[in-house]
């Protein structure tokens, strides 16, 4: 951007959180690295209304919010990852700008769509994608630049140019990237998130939860390994937990109203109503608890509890976060 005349003083990184946690200063500058850092400002995303510009709204319904930072620039580029993605069929492309630099009440109305419409794993053809996409001629990403990294957050594969058909050309090698054929279930799943940040928090270490119960026959076992430090990762997600007395009412309070946070008690309930579900982790027994899942304290002692006759069938997923089951 230099070379092409742009000077730091003219560039601002916003980073693309959505609703999720704000970054510390450590964290933003090991985001950019050191010398960027110095250069730039780097600045943690917000949803809060005042902060961002009402511009319309899409033909489903959603309120068009988005960072005024944003709004305002004059050249925007969008940077992320490309995976699937269950709520709006898969990341990267548009998503850095709407959820990433929407305001809550933007966020929540797209989330929403899920109570009406299923995205298939891997594709964006979908009225909840296409809601996402509606917001691009209201404000126009001018460049992409996407990539595909493994387990290491390793770059494998980069993808740049105009948004749309750029981000369907890294689509086509993600999938191949992460879809897993199901070609089998089996009785016991052992499950790893395949480690930070993807077990950061309960509230991502669901997703590897979904793909575990693809692989899993109904009746089975689940034995998640997510140290989720930072425990439920979102306190409204928390607060439902934690206050609201059964797992019935929560859902019954979500159809008469979709709440952002909240949802991931509905897709835990998905996965128990078929799965028993182990968690070896750092959360306080009685949230795990509260949660819905049984606490782990030896692992090993589990397993060899569980695995309760020669015939039982097991299987290790050491990536789940990034194992996906392929669509049919």
């Amino acid at each position: 951007m230099n070379h092409g005349g742009i000077q730091d003083d003219r560039i601002r990184i916003v980073v693309a959180l959505g609703l999720h946690r704000k970054h510390t200063d450590t964290e933003l500058q090991q985001l950019v690295g050191d010398e960027i850092f110095r250069r730039v400002p780097v600045i943690n995303h917000s949803a809060l209304p005042e902060d961002c510009v009402a511009l319309g709204t899409t033909s489903r319904g959603t309120p068009i919010e988005i960072n005024r930072l944003v709004v305002e620039a004059d050249l925007l580029i969008a940077t992320g990852n490309i995976e699937p993605h269950r709520l709006v069929g898969v990341s990267g492309g548009v998503k850095a700008l709407i959820p990433g630099t929407a305001s809550k009440r933007c966020i929540e109305a797209n989330h929403a769509l899920s109570q009406r419409y299923k995205a298939a794993l891997g594709d964006p053809d979908n009225p909840i994608h296409r809601d996402l996409e509606e917001v691009l001629d209201y404000v126009p990403i001018h460049f992409l630049f996407n990539v595909i990294a493994n387990h290491r957050q390793e770059l494998l594969e980069a993808y740049s140019g105009e948004l749309i058909p750029t981000h369907r050309r890294g689509l086509e090698a993600a999938r191949k990237r992460f879809f897993v054929p199901v070609t089998k279930q089996y009785d016991i799943l052992l499950a790893s998130t395949g480690g930070f940040p993807k077990d950061l928090q309960l509230y991502q270490a669901i997703k590897t939860l979904q793909n575990a119960s693809a692989f899993t026959k109904p009746g089975g076992s689940i034995v998640l390994l997510a140290r989720c430090e930072e425990l439920f990762g979102n306190g409204i997600f928390q607060y439902w937990i934690e206050t609201i007395r059964d797992r019935a009412t929560i859902l019954r309070k979500l159809n008469e109203k979709f709440v952002m946070g909240a949802h991931k008690v509905a897709q835990i309930d998905q996965i128990l109503s078929k799965h028993t579900v182990y968690l070896y982790s750092d959360m306080p027994e009685p949230l795990t608890e509260l949660a819905g899942f049984t606490p782990v304290r030896d692992l090993a002692q589990l397993v060899a509890g569980v695995i309760h006759n020669e015939n039982c069938e097991v299987a290790l997923m050491p990536h789940g976060a990034l194992t996906f089951p392929a669509p049919e």
